[in-house]
């Protein structure tokens, strides 16, 4: 394991410790909670912004080969 010294604000501070009064855990085990599902979080938008762009240039690669095909249609086919 790392450690870590860590500056947090008073108000944030002082929330955290109440939660961690009222679900009876160590502070180490919910600071290392609480950045895991950060991470997670972090994780998911990631993939959600690498999926967004991935899919844009799908589609417009799609409607390329759409306009091909008409043309082929239109043109080559009597």
């Amino acid at each position: 394991m790392k450690m870590l010294s860590l500056k947090v604000k008073d108000e944030i501070f002082i929330e955290a410790e109440k939660m961690i009064k009222e679900i009876n855990i160590s502070r180490n085990a919910y600071i290392n909670e609480a950045i895991a599902f950060y991470n997670k979080i972090n994780r998911r938008k990631n993939l959600a912004n690498k999926l967004g762009k991935e899919s844009k240039i799908a589609s417009e690669e799609s409607l390329r080969v759409l306009k091909e095909w008409e043309f082929i249609d239109e043109h080559l086919i009597p």
